[in-house]
């Protein structure tokens, strides 16, 4: 059976941006691992971490990050790929960074990180020995994103790597910002045409994230909008070679 191991910065990244094409690798017999990197609860949150929770309308006193991890476990049931994995690293507000605009600059100098990700991730993969890796593009300059690509491309992987390009970011602004774009532009581009079902299991999937619906699309209208306008197709970079046909998956 092969192994797909997506690495997901957050607890929805992965879904909203390939949820499609791991719902429909488990579909083809795939055993489908979607691991998130930044899941760690932070007792009595402050400041702008705390503005985070506060905003989407969770009190203090609501572990924000076992809510969101509960919702993972609902989306990884929906797409029908196993039950999801959850790395102990904390979310950028809680490693010093203090607002909206700097979870968009360049990473801070003391943000170390991505050195602490690498050997996580090469023992997740040594003990997965995935055939095919996912893995965003940093697409809209999220810090997390960022120093999740910087720690995958510190290791030697041996599987073959799609990176996706990160919904929502991808649709927030005509030009979104790709600080890492030099990295990918000369890899070969993929487009995952998804078919109904597909779909249909992408969309549970994200709306399973029901913490993050509102913010990141304004409810499930907004959502089930944004969706239809990608058309049902997904796209990445490839670095390596896939040897495993993927139905729906071609160049382009």
């Amino acid at each position: 059976m092969p192994i797909a191991l997506a690495l997901s910065p957050h607890l929805d990244d992965a879904a909203f941006s390939c949820g499609g094409l791991l719902a429909s690798l488990a579909g083809e017999g795939w055993h489908v691992v979607m691991a998130t990197l930044f899941t760690s609860s932070v007792a009595d949150p402050t400041g702008f971490a705390l503005a985070c929770q506060l905003d989407k309308g969770l009190p203090a006193e609501v572990d924000y990050m076992d809510l969101r991890r509960a919702e993972d476990v609902r989306a990884a049931t929906e797409l029908g790929i196993a039950p999801p994995r959850h790395l102990p690293f904390r979310e950028a507000p809680h490693r010093a960074y203090g607002s909206a605009p700097e979870l968009f600059s360049a990473p801070r100098a003391d943000d170390g990180i991505a050195a602490e990700l690498a050997p996580a991730l090469a023992a997740m993969i040594a003990a997965e020995n995935p055939d095919l890796i996912l893995a965003p593009q940093g697409v809209g300059g999220h810090v997390d994103h960022v120093q999740a690509v910087r720690a995958l491309r510190s290791l030697d992987v041996q599987a073959p790597i799609l990176w996706w390009r990160d919904f929502p970011y991808t649709v927030r602004e005509a030009t979104p910002r790709e600080p890492l774009a030099d990295l990918f532009a000369a890899l070969p581009v993929q487009r995952m045409a998804l078919d109904p079902e597909a779909q249909a299991r992408k969309r549970a999937a994200c709306a399973a994230y029901a913490s993050q619906i509102g913010f990141q699309f304004g409810g499930v209208a907004g959502l089930d909008g944004r969706l239809a306008r990608e058309e049902g197709i997904e796209r990445f970079r490839l670095t390596g070679r896939l040897d495993a046909a993927i139905p729906g998956l071609d160049a382009g």
